[in-house]
């Protein structure tokens, strides 16, 4: 009798483990072809975020090198009458930087004001360039959350249209699972929203730094001009 016992309370307990163990497979399996679906949305959506973080990353990092003595050899090209070195140097150097410098060098001779908006155009356009496809992170950041609670909806509707159809009878651990389920895809479409937010507020803090070094130099660029010869 007490061999018994003993062997019922570990069935029990085996049981108790078993239904407190969580397998994220499982639920996304028994979340219905609508889960399944947005599941699979959210992990596209999560590669594209960071398909795109990692590339604008490297791309940003690049633009921001810039020689620490180039600025002194265009001063010394321009100071010298040599424009034509100046330009070749800022054409090899292929930063967003020497690239408003070439284009102010190029218009070189004429007013002042015509080369300022010269570099001004051609800084928006770089500008544009670094904060590429930087808008698509935010919108996955605001698009994920309500994509997974929109999972959850649909799973809260099947799992009542379950008990509906089971004649009065209400069954829990159908119910939890259902619940299991659908919050399933909150917490995954949380997990993509905060990581695109995460990764488009670190592009924005580092193209930031960039514009500030390019109007930096830009301003260099013109004091330079305006210095007497």
């Amino acid at each position: 009798m007490l061999l018994f016992i003993q062997e019922v309370a570990e069935e029990a307990l085996k049981e108790e483990t078993q239904e407190k163990t969580l397998s994220i497979i499982q639920l996304i399996k028994d979340g219905g072809l609508g889960g399944q679906l947005i599941i699979a949305l959210l992990f596209v959506l999560l590669g594209v975020a960071l398909y795109i973080y990692f590339e604008r990353f490297f791309a940003i990092k690049a633009a921001s090198q810039v020689d620490k003595d180039f600025m002194n050899q265009i001063r010394d090209f321009v100071l010298n009458g040599k424009l034509e070195a100046a330009k070749s140097l800022c054409e090899s150097t292929k930063t967003p930087t020497s690239r408003l410098i070439g284009k102010g060098i190029s218009r070189i001779g004429k007013p002042l004001d015509d080369i300022n908006k010269a570099i001004e155009n051609a800084g928006k356009l770089e500008v544009y360039k670094l904060e590429k496809n930087v808008s698509v992170l935010a919108t996955i950041a605001g698009a994920a959350p309500m994509i997974g609670f929109l999972g959850t909806v649909i799973g809260m509707i099947v799992a009542i249209h379950e008990i509906a159809n089971s004649g009065g009878q209400i069954d829990i651990k159908m119910l939890s699972d259902g619940l299991y389920t659908a919050m399933t895809t909150t917490v995954a479409g949380l997990i993509v929203g905060i990581i695109a937010y995460i990764a488009y507020n670190h592009l924005v803090v580092r193209t930031d730094k960039v514009v500030y070094q390019m109007e930096a130099k830009s301003v260099e660029f013109l004091d330079l001009l305006n210095e007497p010869v």
